[in-house]
C-alpha cells in the first residue's frame, strides 16, 4: 500500500465518526437508516474494521456525505463544491404530499439548513417545535402555501417571502395546487 492509501484508511474512521456526530446520529440511528449493524459501524470507528466499498456507500448514503468526499485529502481552499441535482439527499416520508430536498451540508444540521420542498395538491409538512429560539425563513418559488406558526396564519404567494417562530408547532402546507417554497431553519445559536 502506498502512503497515501494508508493515510486515507487511517482517517476514514474518524471521519465516518465526525460526519455521524455532526449530524447527531447515535450508533442506532445510522444503523437503522444504513442497514449496516450497530456494532460494524462502532468497529469501522474505531479503526478495528475496514468496511466494503457496499458498507462505506451505505453510510455515506445514510449520512448524507459525498463519498469521494469523505477520502478526499486536498486543501479545502478554493474550490468550488457541486452537488448534482441527481446526488441532492430527500426525504419522501415526513409531511403529506411533499417531497423534500436537503441543501445544506450534514455538517449544517441543526444549525443553519436549507430545503427545496415541492408539495402535491394538498400536502403539508407539520413539524413539532425546535430548539427555543429557532426561526424559519421561506420563499415561495411555485404555487401558494398556507403557513401557520403557533396560532398565527399567513398565505403566501409566488415571490413572497415568510418569516416566523419554529419553536413552536408550525406548518406549510399548498393552497390550491402544487407549490414548491425554499425553506432555510435556523437554530437559536445562527441567529444571534
Amino acid at each position: 500500500m502506498t502512503d497515501n492509501q494508508d493515510s486515507i484508511l487511517n482517517a476514514l474512521p474518524l471521519r465516518l465518526k465526525q460526519a455521524r456526530k455532526a449530524q447527531g446520529l447515535s450508533l442506532d440511528a445510522i444503523a437503522n437508516l444504513s442497514g449496516v449493524s450497530r456494532s460494524m459501524v462502532s468497529q469501522i470507528e474505531r479503526g478495528e474494521s475496514s468496511p466494503t466499498i457496499a458498507t462505506l456507500w451505505n453510510l455515506t448514503r445514510a449520512l448524507n456525505v459525498d463519498f469521494a468526499g469523505l477520502l478526499d485529502q486536498t486543501d479545502q481552499g478554493d474550490r468550488v463544491d457541486v452537488l448534482r441535482a441527481s446526488e441532492v439527499p430527500t426525504i419522501d416520508n415526513m409531511g403529506q404530499g411533499c417531497r423534500i430536498a436537503i441543501l445544506s451540508p450534514p455538517e449544517e444540521a441543526g444549525g443553519h439548513e436549507v430545503y427545496d420542498i415541492t408539495f402535491q395538491t394538498a400536502g403539508r409538512l407539520t413539524s413539532p417545535p425546535h430548539a427555543r429560539g429557532a426561526v424559519e425563513q421561506l420563499a415561495v418559488l411555485e404555487g401558494a402555501v398556507k403557513v401557520t406558526s403557533g396560532t398565527a396564519v399567513s398565505e403566501v404567494a409566488v415571490g413572497d417571502t415568510a418569516r416566523y417562530a419554529a419553536d413552536v408547532p408550525h406548518q406549510i402546507a399548498a393552497l390550491g395546487g402544487p407549490a414548491r417554497v425554499f425553506l432555510i431553519v435556523k437554530s437559536a445559536q445562527s441567529t444571534n
